[in-house]
């Protein structure tokens, strides 16, 4: 009798540690999910087709924007900021077709901050000067199905934490002279690959954000905040030939260009 209820109560103990154990898996997976940007959510993947009618006409050759011309769709894009807080990614939608939201998010909401406090010189000046703790980027005002984000929510712990993909830095507007710029179509999965390659080629070839020669290079501070980012598989000269419009030699001088920080309007 004293054996088998030591058997039984040992069996017990590995039952509630089990459990236990599976409970906390539970747990982690829908908070980890939370705060990479994946709920437990039945939304449907969107296309983004509103969002590019915001764009066109209001987007330069430079890819600098008419605020004052996004302000007149302002309806548009209203529409367009309650389908993506209506409709967050979840499990089943494709890697590519949460990207292209969350690339699609990032510019969005960003073009709303901008207009919620024009007219304004920088984006900056919006926010205080600790990074990840006061900037403008830090604002929580994005609520996507109850979940509340700023914008370097999206980048960092959504974008670059989930898909490992350089080229969303190509993407990303972040309303300023020096970004890479903000195409006048929105990103759709379909046609993603495509659309960050060519984003990609024409961030590199504007000399206004880049100065490439074959032996010595000016490029953005893009590649040096984020040079872990473009150096996953090689050198960063490497990554770089991927898109530039010349072949840089692997012993090409580097240097990193100035940040202007400036509204990118026209």
């Amino acid at each position: 009798m004293f054996f088998f209820e030591q058997y039984m109560k040992r069996n017990k103990i590995i039952l509630v540690s089990l459990i236990i154990t599976f409970c906390i898996a539970i747990f982690w997976f829908i908070f980890s999910s939370d705060l990479k940007g994946v709920i437990q959510s039945d939304s449907e993947p969107i296309h983004h087709y509103i969002f590019t009618e915001v764009l066109k006409g209001n987007i330069d050759e430079n890819g600098m924007v008419n605020y004052n011309g996004v302000f007149e769709k302002k309806d548009k894009l209203d529409e367009y900021l309650s389908l993506l807080s209506s409709h967050h990614p979840n499990i089943s939608w494709t890697k590519k077709e949460q990207k292209a939201y969350w690339i699609n998010a990032y510019n969005a909401f960003t073009i709303q901050l901008v207009l919620n406090n024009y007219p304004l010189k920088s984006i900056k000046d919006l926010g205080g000067i600790i990074y990840r703790v006061n900037t403008s980027w830090d604002i929580e005002f994005i609520e996507i199905e109850g979940q509340l984000y700023d914008l370097n929510d999206i980048e960092h712990n959504i974008l670059r934490s989930n898909y490992a993909d350089p080229r969303i830095h190509f993407a990303l507007n972040c309303a300023s002279i020096s970004c890479p710029a903000l195409r006048f179509e929105a990103y759709e999965a379909l046609t993603l690959d495509d659309q960050l390659n060519s984003a990609g080629k024409q961030f590199l070839a504007d000399s206004t954000k880049n100065r490439i020669s074959k032996d010595e290079i000016e490029i953005s501070r893009v590649f040096s905040w984020f040079t872990s980012d473009f150096t996953q598989d090689g050198e960063l000269i490497d990554f770089l030939n991927k898109f530039s419009p010349v072949e840089i030699f692997e012993d090409a001088d580097i240097d990193y260009l100035e940040y202007n920080w400036k509204l990118n309007e026209y």
